[in-house]
């Protein structure tokens, strides 16, 4: 009986079966097996029985649990492996084998925790000569010593693998050092062909030496960028340093590498951050000197400026702020009304953050002031714009970035400017922008002052959206006919009227002359200016509804005290009085119509509203022989001319077949209005009209204390007009005592202060029959017709 057949009469029976974890053992070679401490000392009883002279060792399959083998989890074919020795080491025992054949596990018998298995040996298909093993052999160690040359260190693996002869024996010397999963290894020992066995095992070197070479080639790139990288680097970090040591940084590179921290630790939102973002990247990637690095640096230091989280608003303690609207403005009680109404709908509901005011009414009246308190009241940053001649749109939603000298709107600046995303924003004089060929402002401005709009708002230089609805506007205007519609639509009007007499005289005493005082280095124990003076000054010295030129007047009083006491001329205390008003003042400034003692036929006093307050008018009329023709003079407008025609047909239709006999056609009437230089237009001069013309062709005189105003109607219809409050404290003023209105004006009556009222009579009419009973105890003829075919005749009187 051959070796041979002697090794498989031998495996017939069972052997111990050894389980090979993330190992494959080849034919033919020796090797060596670590095995745990439990199963070395199995391994030391199996050898010592008289009847076990070979293992059977096997691979795992590569995801297999150790501690839980089962036949499923083994490889079917493995290697019949002799044991040349057995070591005690630190972490188990040293195995060493000699792998014999290959072998196929025919059946595995558990016993415990020991597993034994029958086997039957796999002869190798001898489809190679020696000629082609050793040629080859030759390409597997070149290709061997390539891989090895590239690692430092390797002389150790291609020093013995140089001496080997054998193809199996430096297979089993190689393969282990490979990275090459068991499967593909498994692969490599199932193969029953020698050629193929052989080449499967150059491919596996070949595809080791390709992703090698890959692999370094990668590495040099990336190491030769890295290396670019870090010159650059270094390069900068010398030439900053060189640049403070020369003391010339030009506020650039240390605040270029601090962009990005700063905006990543910004709150800005996501989208603006992702924007701010891509420009730090534009400025490190354009260096310090590219031409558009201090547009960049502009851009992002206003990104990183402007607040875009609102902190929590403080309380609103209405005590508090009807108390600093009292001590900041005299009068004005329904608007401080309005203003503390506002303030506490804010206050109870909280997410009405933004709002929008239109403040209204002439100069001087301390609109701009009143945004200053609602400030102060509610603990908000302040900021103000005027917009007096603006007629840029660009001034309201800022430039394009791509313009040279671009800039944001005074929107964006003015909120960077507060540095609050809350803040009371006054919007001054928003009654005088303009247009242009640049654009329309005031339609920049819907988007602003649009509670449904504005929190998106968009400016061009910003190019990301803004949040503005938590802003507080107020806007301010002395007249609302040159506001567009929908602009004026989207704020809340409060209307400021004009001080009266009395009020101006307190303000004055109370705020105005003390902080004059204080502004020229006076005091009251060094100047005083008594009632009578005071009085004088707003009577002579002044003509506005508002205390602005009151203002300028005291400051001359105490511009020339302050003179007069520096030079020594005068010593302390000063007072005041009415007879050195002229003296320091000069001549009156302001000439105030009055009433006068009589009026002539043909005169009527009205009354008329102006930017800067109320003023009576006198309307003069006279005829003389002509064809009927009416002129008028005194720069009317085009709806006093309306008027006056209307009044001449109304009279004519009544008074042209009466007892009178009025002949119309057979004279011309002149209407002049005084002042002629002064242009003058509105629709409350229609009573007057008519009540002049009336007077002249009766020849019957109207009462001079009497003044009136409204607008007629040909069907003789008294309407209603406004500015009530403004003409009847010009009235008043000028010593008028009975006053005509509109019967549906009565409910303007309540907003004249109570002193002014009680010392006047109103009488309130419907129609002119009325104002002719009133003004010239007259009465109308009837307007009715009787009709005679087609033409209609004489009124029946």
């Amino acid at each position: 009986m051959t070796t041979q057949d002697s090794k498989i009469s031998q495996n017939q029976h069972e052997n111990y079966l050894l389980p090979l974890i993330n190992t494959v053992i080849f034919p033919h070679t020796r090797t060596k097996i670590l095995v745990d401490e439990e199963t070395g000392t199995v391994l030391i009883n199996e050898l010592s029985r008289p009847d076990t002279v070979h293992l059977i060792g096997v691979s795992v399959h590569s995801e297999t649990d150790p501690s839980n083998l089962t036949e499923e989890n083994l490889y079917s074919i493995g290697n019949l492996l002799e044991v040349s020795f057995i070591h005690k080491t630190g972490e188990g025992y040293l195995l060493g084998v000699h792998a014999l054949d290959r072998v196929r596990i025919d059946t595995v018998i558990p016993n415990g925790d020991r597993l034994y298995a029958t086997c039957t040996v796999i002869p190798n298909i001898q489809d190679i000569d020696e000629q082609g093993q050793r040629e080859l052999l030759d390409e597997i160690k070149k290709t061997i010593f390539d891989i090895g040359h590239v690692f430092q260190g390797s002389d150790h693996i291609i020093g013995p693998a140089g001496q080997m002869e054998s193809i199996d024996q430096l297979m089993g010397f190689i393969m282990p050092f490979l990275p090459v999963p068991v499967e593909k290894k498994q692969k490599i020992l199932e193969a029953d062909s020698l050629r193929t066995r052989y080449l499967m095992f150059l491919g596996i070197l070949i595809d080791c030496k390709e992703n090698i070479s890959l692999r370094i080639e990668m590495t040099k790139k990336v190491s030769e960028k890295s290396a670019r990288s870090n010159r650059e680097a270094m390069l900068r970090e010398q030439i900053r340093a060189m640049q403070e040591e020369l003391g010339d940084l030009n506020g650039s590179s240390p605040e270029d590498a601090g962009y990005r921290d700063r905006v990543m630790q910004s709150s800005m939102p996501d989208e603006v951050k992702k924007k701010a973002l891509a420009e730090v990247k534009k400025l490190e990637s354009s260096g310090n000197q590219g031409h558009e690095s201090p547009v960049i640096r502009n851009y992002l230091d206003l990104l990183l400026d402007l607040p875009w989280v609102t902190t929590k608003p403080t309380g609103i303690d209405i005590r508090e702020t009807r108390r600093i609207l009292e001590r900041n403005h005299y009068g004005l009680e329904k608007v401080k009304d309005r203003i503390i109404e506002h303030l506490a709908v804010m206050k109870l509901k909280h997410d009405k953050q933004g709002s929008i005011l239109l403040l209204a009414g002439p100069p001087g009246t301390g609109k701009t002031s009143l945004g200053k308190s609602i400030a102060d009241a509610l603990g908000r940053k302040y900021v103000r714009i005027s917009l007096g001649g603006v007629k840029d749109e660009a001034e309201i939603r800022g430039h394009r970035r791509t313009y040279v000298g671009a800039l944001p709107g005074r929107i964006i600046q003015g909120i960077r400017r507060a540095g609050a995303k809350n803040p009371v924003f006054v919007l001054d004089e928003i009654d005088k922008l303009s247009s242009s060929y640049s654009g329309d402002p005031a339609s920049a401005l819907l988007e602003v002052l649009d509670p449904e709009q504005n929190s998106t708002f968009s400016d061009h230089y910003l190019e990301v959206p803004y949040d503005l609805s938590d802003v507080f506007f107020i806007a301010t205007a002395n007249t609302l006919a040159t506001i567009p519609g929908p602009l004026l639509d989207r704020m809340e009007l409060i209307e400021i009227p004009g001080y009266t007499k009395l009020e101006m005289f307190s303000i004055g005493k109370e705020h105005l002359i003390p902080k004059s005082l204080g502004e020229h280095g006076l005091s009251a124990e060094v100047l005083t200016v008594d009632d009578d003076a005071l009085r004088l000054v707003i009577d002579k010295y002044t003509h506005e509804a508002g205390v602005r030129g009151l203002k300028k007047q005291i400051d001359r009083i105490s511009r020339y005290v302050s003179e007069k006491i520096v030079s020594e001329t005068w010593t302390p205390p000063v007072v005041i009085s009415s007879d050195q008003i002229p003296k320091i003042l000069g001549k009156e400034v302001h000439r105030h119509e009055v009433a006068k003692k009589a009026l002539a036929p043909g005169v009527a006093t009205g009354l008329a509203w102006t930017p800067v307050g109320g003023d009576i008018l006198f309307i003069e009329g006279t005829f003389m022989p002509g064809t009927g023709k009416l002129t008028l003079t005194g720069q009317l407008g085009d709806v006093m001319k309306e008027s006056a025609n209307i009044s001449m047909s109304l009279i004519r239709s009544r008074f042209a077949h009466s007892p009178l006999h009025i002949d119309f056609m057979a004279s011309d009437v002149h209407i002049h209005v005084p002042s002629g230089a002064t242009p003058k237009d509105g629709p409350s001069a229609g009573v007057t009209l008519f009540t002049a013309l009336v007077s002249l062709f009766t020849g019957k005189t109207v009462d001079s204390r009497l003044a009136m105003t409204g607008e007629v109607t040909l069907s003789g219809s008294v309407l209603p007009v406004g500015g009530i409050r403004e003409k009847v404290l010009a009235a008043h003023r000028a010593g008028i005592t009975r006053i005509i209105l509109p019967k549906e004006n009565e409910r303007d009556l309540a907003d004249i202060p109570a002193d002014v009222r009680d010392e006047l009579t109103f009488i309130l009419v419907g129609t002119v029959d009325e104002v002719l009973h009133e003004a010239l105890d007259i009465s109308l003829p009837s307007p009715v017709f009787q009709m005679s075919g087609d033409q209609p005749v004489a009124p029946l009187v």
